[in-house]
């Protein structure tokens, strides 16, 4: 009968243990959110020898209802550069990898739909990136653009930016941005 004791209570002590550590998740305390303002340019090259913008599908319709250089339903693949200032051979940050779609139809003003992810190489931030997905009235004179989300440094990252174009020509586009985004540092809970 002892034996039979001992080994009821080795199985049950087994048993607790072999539970305890199959457990797939765990508990933590929440993490406090950082509130970070970030400033930087965006730099565009439409044309000129190496452009950062391709036009990568473009609609079937015949008829161009708004006779425009930039056609309702086209699409565009974009990897701008992300710079400190305005200045062309200012400090290298980053870069904007994305897709917009020009989403003007009849009867509504100029406008495009931009997905972004500004993804950062260098500096405090370096690999990690904050993602826009926002629709970008291009007429206004400042914009404004939201953040969805973010990774590394700006996991789980809402927010806004702020767009607004510095200059532009028919090679080169300079945007300033004034981003505003909550975020975790650490690890997710999820």
């Amino acid at each position: 009968m002892k034996r039979t004791s001992v080994f009821t209570w080795i199985l049950i002590l087994s048993l607790a243990t072999a539970s305890a550590q199959s457990h797939y998740h765990s508990q933590h305390e929440p993490e406090e959110p950082k509130l970070t303002n970030l400033h930087f340019f965006l730099h565009e090259a439409p044309g000129g020898p190496n452009p950062t913008v391709a036009m990568i599908a473009q609609s079937n319709l015949t008829v161009d209802v708004n006779n425009s250089s930039m056609p309702f339903g086209t699409v565009y693949a974009i990897d701008d550069l992300l710079r400190v200032g305005s200045e062309p051979n200012s400090e290298l940050i980053g870069n904007a990898q994305g897709l917009t779609v020009i989403i003007a139809g009849r009867n509504t003003r100029p406008s495009v739909l931009l997905y972004f992810d500004f993804g950062f190489t260098s500096g405090k931030f370096n690999g990690s990136s904050i993602s826009v997905l926002s629709r970008n009235p291009t007429t206004d004179t400042e914009r404004e653009l939201a953040v969805v989300g973010g990774r590394g440094k700006f996991r789980r990252a809402k927010g806004f930016a702020l767009l607004k174009v510095y200059s532009a020509n028919a090679t080169a586009i300079i945007a300033e941005l004034n981003v505003t985004v909550i975020h975790y540092e650490g690890r997710s809970e999820f």
